[in-house]
């Protein structure tokens, strides 16, 4: 069986590229293929593998103005030909979704979001335009809304990462999608060790991330913060810091499982789809500070909804209801239980995304053999 894993582009690194890596683990002789290609950012798990890329790469400074480009989106995606494949694993925006496969194969997407900026954003998005762009993003959009959609319908089967995300695409694409969700390496992480005094964000520092929130409730709380990870935002956040909050950018996989072990609790603004970081938190045992959306509703544990919170969960983005949030944690912090937080979040361990993912293209390959066969 030839495999192909299509992706959008390899040109960052973040949780959509951690699902990459694991079925890149899964599939070790498949193919990949994307709209762009950055080789400093190719994962270690592709290193050495073969990977396809389009003439986006060949526009000036296309890796740093992707998101720019997505009128040329469908032009490019039909450059992707993976009809020499029996079995396409497409993740991502709706680049991905749209490749040419051939009429044997399986198609099986993984969906981190129906894209945002289409569907449910869109009206954010525009309003963020001077009004003279406007008539020309919902030119854009509306075509590219189109081609989606069209491409969803073709897509045999949907993951979704989350319960949230699969709402969405019941929504926006009409179609069913069974909720498996991103691998996280939990087993080994927890180790008991002494906890520090500050709080911990860690992600990229961009602005859907919120951090700002997080930096101003700091301040005005005057917590020791320590802010690990780099982006775009990372000098206005720092112009909004206090002398409580510290910046350690990127760090090594050691140092930051040192940073999770003896946090006193992990922050999160963020409306997230999923929200690998705050899994990736729970599993060194770190109970979780974060806004109470999208599909951190599936992940966090609260009182009193729970004997045994894992954490506290804010109901909007302003800093007030950080800020109130940590009260709350505060006044219970003896309640944390940091084995049982880890224990917790093993239900998302990479052993259990591979054995589901594992079990439900076998399902789907086996309904096109029966499909095939009745014809």
């Amino acid at each position: 069986m030839k495999v192909a894993i299509v992706h959008p582009w390899f040109i960052t690194n973040g949780g959509g590229e951690k699902v990459i890596e694991a079925f890149a683990r899964l599939y070790p002789q498949a193919d990949f293929f994307g709209l762009m290609v950055a080789p400093a950012q190719i994962p270690p798990a592709l290193q050495g593998r073969t990977i396809h890329s389009t003439f986006l790469d060949y526009v000036p400074r296309s890796h740093e103005y992707y998101k720019h480009l997505s009128p040329l989106y469908p032009a490019a995606a039909q450059r992707l030909d993976v009809t020499g494949y029996d079995l396409i694993i497409s993740s991502g925006g709706p680049a991905a979704k749209n490749v040419k496969i051939a009429p044997h194969a399986v198609h099986v997407h993984y969906c981190h979001s129906p894209v945002r900026f289409l569907w449910d954003q869109f009206t954010t998005w525009e309003a963020r335009l001077p009004f003279i762009a406007r008539p020309f993003y919902r030119a854009s959009c509306a075509y590219l809304r189109k081609w989606d959609y069209e491409a969803a319908q073709r897509v045999d089967a949907f993951i979704a990462n989350s319960n949230y995300v699969g709402e969405r695409i019941r929504c926006f694409y009409a179609r069913d999608s069974t909720t498996i969700y991103p691998p996280v390496d939990t087993q080994q992480n927890y180790v008991p060790a002494p906890v520090g005094n500050y709080y911990l964000s860690v992600g990229r520092l961009v602005a859907h991330k919120r951090v700002d929130l997080i930096i101003e409730a700091c301040n005005r709380l005057q917590r020791p913060l320590l802010i690990v990870g780099s982006g775009p935002e990372e000098a206005k956040l720092k112009a909004l810091a206090g002398p409580s909050i510290r910046f350690a950018g990127r760090v090594d996989d050691a140092t930051l499982e040192q940073h999770f072990r003896s946090a006193r609790a992990f922050l999160f603004a963020g409306d997230e789809d999923f929200g690998i970081a705050t899994v990736e938190a729970q599993s060194y045992g770190l109970p979780v500070i974060a806004l109470g959306s999208g599909g951190t509703l599936e992940i966090v544990d609260t009182a009193p909804k729970s004997l045994q919170p894992t954490g506290v969960l804010f109901p909007r983005q302003d800093y007030s209801a950080v800020v109130q949030a940590i009260h709350e944690f505060e006044a219970f912090e003896h309640r944390f239980d940091r084995q049982h937080i880890w224990a917790r979040s093993t239900r998302f361990d990479t052993k259990v995304f591979d054995a589901r993912v594992r079990a439900f293209i076998d399902q789907s390959m086996d309904m096109r053999r029966s499909s095939v066969a009745a014809e």
